[in-house]
């Protein structure tokens, strides 16, 4: 029965397709004829067939069907026949199909446009919440500040001692020690060596430094305790003379300046209370002389008390100073003691030390002065400026030891004097002007009484080429203006340097040997971990001598020494196992220079050498 049923199916699926071609080509071969006659006859010749449940489509009618239902589906279309007569095969008009469909597209649209192959999906972390288990803490109060930890040593290895020597121009010799216990914070021990001499060219200028010296540094619990030993041996030749008129002789004796010295210190540690009371005791002395007769004793006993409360200060000062001095014509007590009674105040802001200054002189002359001690600081603009004003005053002893230091080229058996200080009052600003570039400028003047001057004392005749010390009796005033900057640019770079003006109003002679313009400045930088330079300038402005006698026995008119500019540089460069090498040149301009008269300093030199630390 199945099988019965597919067949039909396929039969009428035949028809359908091929009915259309056929009408097509019967049309065609009616194409020439009248429509109507061909109409008419054709309605009157076919009949439709009555299709029954007896009578069902077979395989041999399925072309007759196949007609009917086309037939029966145009009749539908058009009203061709009345009531039920298309379904009768009644037909009244005839369509003619005159071609097969044949569906059209239209033209694809084209997209211009390239496909973004780029990935640009947003990545998204996944998200996860952890809550905190802490509780909260009210309290708002100020907490402690841990202690900072110290940074890491830049040397694996310290070293603690080292030693250095040297050759050069001029016959220069050169050689520095200096041995330590190492690091200790409690105790420190060591001491040092010094050599430095040298031949210039001209007949017997020559000159060298001795230095010795042992040192220690004890610090306990709530004291500390210092002291050092020291000795010094230093020596040159009186080399100078007149080069236009050379004299027939000339006394070019050697000199020499022995000095053994000795101090310790007493004083308590810095504790950060309100109320502390603290102290310290000095003791230092030296026994000094020359090649002839000059010798010199001194003691210095000095030590102060003071309280603290908050930012008030309270104490006392004062020192011992015993001194011999002698020479062949002279033997002097010049003694001082000193009385510095003190109060202070010292705030953020501002700090006022008000006190006054006792002196008492006996020995060879008896005398009693109280001076002002006052020195007052404001700060005008936090954190970077502070005017400072000053007023004070005291009693200079006169040594041999500091005044040969000065001029090597002394001679023997000149006065001793002491110069008064009567009242030195300065006033200027400090401070800083950007991040490391720190200023200082100060206006002073200053009233000196029994000023000492370094005058020449030749005797040309005899070829007799020393300097003497002679006083102003009266009251000088030296008034003037020094500037001090120093920029530390980084930590591996530091530039200083300071000028100072000074105007000379002189009671009863001239400024002999005070040069009015002084600068000195230099710096010192590093390249790396192993190259270190530095550099020096000093600049003095012109001077005037003293007359000087002729060998006739006149005396002449002041000689004028022009100024000069000292350049001088070295550099230190570090070698593999803790070696190291070092050169320094001096006088780079070679100018022929004279800071004493008929004493011209020594010209260009060089020098340089090898080092080593252990």
């Amino acid at each position: 029965m199945k099988l019965k049923y597919i067949y039909t199916l396929l039969t009428l699926i035949t028809a359908l397709y091929f009915v259309p071609a056929d009408a097509q080509t019967k049309h065609k071969a009616r194409a020439k004829k009248p429509a109507a006659k061909t109409t008419a006859k054709h309605a009157a010749k076919k009949t439709a067939p009555k299709v029954t449940k007896a009578t069902a489509p077979s395989q041999k009618n399925a072309a007759n069907l196949g007609d009917l239902v086309s037939k029966a589906a145009a009749d539908t279309t058009k009203k061709g026949g009345k009531g039920n007569d298309a379904v009768n095969g009644n037909l009244s008009e005839e369509i003619v199909v005159t071609t097969a469909y044949k569906p059209v597209l239209a033209d694809a649209v084209k997209i211009r446009r390239n496909p973004d192959l780029e990935d640009k999906t947003p990545f998204k972390a996944p998200l996860t919440y952890v809550p905190i288990d802490k509780r909260l803490e009210l309290n708002t109060s100020i907490k402690r500040l841990d202690a900072m930890k110290m940074p890491a040593e830049q040397d694996s290895v310290p070293t603690n001692n080292y030693v250095k020597a040297g050759l050069g121009s001029l016959k220069t010799t050169y050689g520095e020690a200096y041995f330590a216990n190492g690091k200790d914070n409690a105790l420190q021990v060591g001491g040092y060596l010094k050599h430095f001499a040298q031949n210039g060219n001209l007949y017997n200028q020559k000159s060298a430094k001795e230095e010795v010296g042992v040192f220690g540094k004890s610090v306990g619990d709530l004291n500390s305790l210092s002291g050092r030993i020291t000795y010094n041996y230093n020596s040159n030749y009186f080399y100078g003379f007149d080069e236009f008129t050379a004299p027939s002789a000339i006394q070019a004796n050697k000199q020499h300046f022995s000095t053994l010295g000795a101090e310790g210190e007493l004083a308590k540690n810095y504790q950060d209370v309100e109320k502390d009371f603290t102290y310290a005791l000095k003791l230092k002395g030296y026994i000094f002389s020359d090649a002839y007769q000059a010798r010199e004793n001194n003691l210095v006993l000095s030590g102060f008390v003071n309280q603290t409360i908050k930012q008030f200060y309270a104490g006392l000062a004062g020192s011992i100073d015993l001194s011999t001095q002698k020479d062949s014509l002279f033997d002097y007590n010049n003694s001082l003691i000193r009385l510095n009674p003190y109060i202070k105040f010292q705030g953020d802001n501002y700090k006022v030390d008000a006190g006054i200054n006792i002196v008492d002189q006996f020995g060879y002359k008896s005398a009693f002065y109280i001076f002002p001690s006052a020195r007052a600081e404001l700060q005008v603009i936090p954190k970077y400026v502070r005017v400072f004003a000053e007023a004070k005053g005291d009693v200079n002893r006169t040594s041999l030891h500091d005044l040969m230091a000065i001029n090597p080229f002394l001679g023997q058996n000149f006065d001793i004097k002491n110069s008064v200080d009567q009242l030195d009052i300065a006033a200027g600003l400090k401070g800083t002007i950007a991040p490391g570039l720190g200023f200082k400028v100060t206006v002073f003047r200053n009233e000196i009484k029994n000023m000492p001057l370094f005058v020449n004392d030749f005797n040309l005749a005899t070829g007799y080429n020393r300097f003497k010390v002679i006083y102003d009796e009266g009251r000088s005033r030296v008034s003037g203006l020094t500037g001090e900057l120093d920029y530390k640019v980084s930590e591996d770079m530091d530039i200083f340097g300071r000028i100072e003006f000074k105007d000379y109003k002189m009671a009863t002679t001239e400024p002999f040997f005070l040069p009015k313009v002084v600068f000195k400045g230099g710096t010192n930088f590093k390249i790396g971990d192993k190259i270190s330079i530095s550099g020096t300038l000093l600049v003095r402005g012109s001077v005037q001598s003293a007359p000087k006698v002729a060998p006739g026995g006149t005396s002449t008119l002041p000689t004028e020494i022009d100024g000069f500019a000292d350049l001088s540089a070295g550099a230190d460069y570090k070698l593999p196992k803790r070696f190291s090498v070092f050169i320094h040149a001096n006088n780079l301009l070679n100018s022929t220079s004279q800071t004493w008269l008929y004493y011209p300093d020594y010209g260009f030199n060089i020098f340089g050498g090898v080092g080593y630390s252990f």
